[in-house]
């Protein structure tokens, strides 16, 4: 009765910390975040394991569910893990990026508490710091609908996650040694699937079963560092059903082009000859084309795959128009009983409009990236931290970028912060002048990717945005020489990262944060600081500011 109570307690405690529901479900992990040596592309190397496992643990998770992961970090390094795609309404302490959180010292543990508020669909996790994402620690999380939601299709026989990324044979601390020294990652050595290198002819247990007749669903993401990825399955066509969150229009593809950070679902018909089949992820938009593939069994299924792979498409060109038919599903129901169109997006009048221009250059000899003339450099003492305790002004200064970029071919380093008024409707134009292709992201949203097209982008533009069904989602490629509108309501308080996902990039500067303050200082807009919180930098054994409240 006792061990009861307590119980009881522990979660009506979290609760309160992490301002949740009572009523939802809550989902308890315990983490233990390890090297080990691994061997994906068949040579010994350092990698990062979460409680063994390579990939990481997948966490199934529901709308609403509670999700609760004690991480103890037992590397030599501080770490982070970083939720993408999981808004973490009112909740950036969650976020586990080094703009909002102290990093969990080695030897140490730092317990996550947040909650999928209205949400559906295949995500990712991942390291944030130091380039640990390029020796693992990542994996997938779940969400699914809730019993009473609808969700249109019917329920598939079975459920896969597939993990695709590029990757670098060398240990983390050796890419990191390249870029801290100035060089480029240069090409990734391989292509994994659920961490591991597959080739053809080559005998491989399989991967998935599928019965004849039956129809099956497929999570797949791009957790890379570098490389967009077309995926493809031999003799079988794609229905996409959902993406970052969102339910589609579902178009039949023969293959999907994947970049790095989006994750789509598809659902897949076992309606060939039984035997194997080959799933393939082929690397686009590199001089080199990589490959890597995995065997799908036909249950009882007698016959070896073909060698024959399907084609990869060739340019970027095809990219583009397959992004041109990706249309959210307007009658669908989502997280929430209302049908995803209900929003009317396009009615609403833009308040703000912010060009982010990508570029490169060298500082003091040294390769760095940045926004608009400024490279980020994440400060000692987190940005939310220091604001959070009034010290913003002796950590970084607000919106040293303007929303019209000027002309520069030089890089500032220092902390890139712009500030969001509470609440706006605000465009956001991602403008590539590069030969090399972007892929964006976006903490603590979804947006609505209403244009992605070559050339340069000027207000005229609008005129070809897809004010109607554009998918919402929390991530956008954007192609050479060319640019990406999203559109979105900065109405969720807290401190959130706005970065490539190309993570020498991100490493390097391409990010900045959005401030985004109520007025209000009210818990219902944006939770107190958790009790557990450690504090680093200058606010280092400083007493907490006053809480809010409601």
């Amino acid at each position: 009765m006792a061990a009861e109570v307590i119980l009881k307690l522990t979660i009506c405690f979290l609760a309160l910390m992490v301002g949740v529901q009572g009523g939802d479900p809550y989902l308890f992990f315990t983490w233990n975040v390890t090297y080990g040596t691994i061997s994906p592309l068949g040579v010994p190397q350092q990698g990062i394991l979460i409680n063994g496992q390579f990939p990481g643990p997948e966490i199934n998770a529901t709308s609403n569910n509670n999700i609760v992961v004690n991480v103890f970090n037992n590397l030599d390094e501080p770490f982070l893990l970083t939720w993408s795609g999981v808004q973490h309404r009112k909740n950036s302490w969650q976020d586990g990026v080094l703009g909002t959180n102290c990093p969990i010292a080695p030897g140490t543990n730092f317990t996550y508490k947040f909650q999928v508020k209205d949400q559906i669909g295949s995500y990712i996790y991942h390291p944030s710091t130091a380039l640990h994402r390029a020796a693992g620690g990542f994996g997938s999380l779940r969400v699914h609908s809730r019993l009473l939601i609808p969700v249109p299709y019917p329920d598939p026989a079975d459920e896969y996650t597939v993990l695709i990324g590029d990757w670098y044979a060398k240990s983390h601390k050796i890419l990191r040694g390249f870029l801290d020294s100035g060089r480029p990652l240069g090409r990734p050595d391989g292509v994994l699937i659920n961490g591991k290198a597959g080739k053809v002819g080559v005998n491989q247990e399989p991967l998935f079963t599928m019965e004849p007749g039956k129809t099956y669903k497929y999570r797949v993401c791009n957790v890379g560092l570098k490389a967009s990825l077309n995926f493809r399955i031999q003799g079988h066509k794609l229905k996409l059903v959902e993406m970052e969150g969102s339910h589609t229009v579902q178009n039949l593809y023969e293959s999907l082009d994947v970049h790095i950070g989006q994750c789509f679902s598809i659902l897949v018909a076992a309606d060939q000859d039984p035997k194997d089949y080959y799933m393939v992820a082929s690397t686009r938009f590199l001089k080199e084309v990589q490959t890597t593939t995995a065997i799908i069994r036909y249950k009882n299924g007698k016959g070896e795959a073909s060698t024959e792979l399907p084609p990869a498409p060739i340019g970027w060109a095809w990219s583009l128009n397959q992004f041109r038919t990706f249309r959210w599903n307007l009658t669908a129901s989502a997280a929430r009983p209302n049908p995803q169109g209900s929003y009317r997006y396009g009615a609403i009048n833009i308040t703000r409009t912010i060009r982010l221009v990508n570029s490169v250059s060298r500082v003091n000899g040294k390769l760095r990236y940045g926004f608009n003339g400024v490279s980020h450099t994440d400060p000692n003492t987190p940005l939310k931290l220091a604001e959070y305790f009034n010290l913003a002004d002796k950590v970084f200064k607000y919106n040293v970028i303007k929303d019209e970029p000027e002309k520069t071919t030089t890089l500032t380093i220092q902390p890139n912060v712009l500030n969001m008024t509470f609440r706006n409707f605000v465009e956001i134009i991602f403008e590539n002048h590069e030969k090399s292709l972007q892929s964006y992201h976006i903490d603590g949203y979804s947006f609505f990717a209403v244009a992605v097209e070559p050339g340069t982008w000027s207000p005229e533009k609008r005129e070809n945005y897809n004010l109607l069904d554009a998918v919402s989602r929390h991530t956008v490629q954007v192609f050479p020489k060319s640019w990406a509108a999203i559109l979105l309501t900065f109405d969720n308080a807290g401190m959130w990262n706005i970065r490539s996902e190309i993570w020498e990039r991100t490493y390097l500067g391409q990010q900045l944060y959005a401030s985004v303050l109520s007025p209000e200082k009210s818990l219902r807009d944006e939770y107190n600081i958790p009790e557990n919180t450690p504090l680093c930098g200058i606010v280092a054994g400083l007493p907490k500011p006053s809480p809010y409240t409601i």
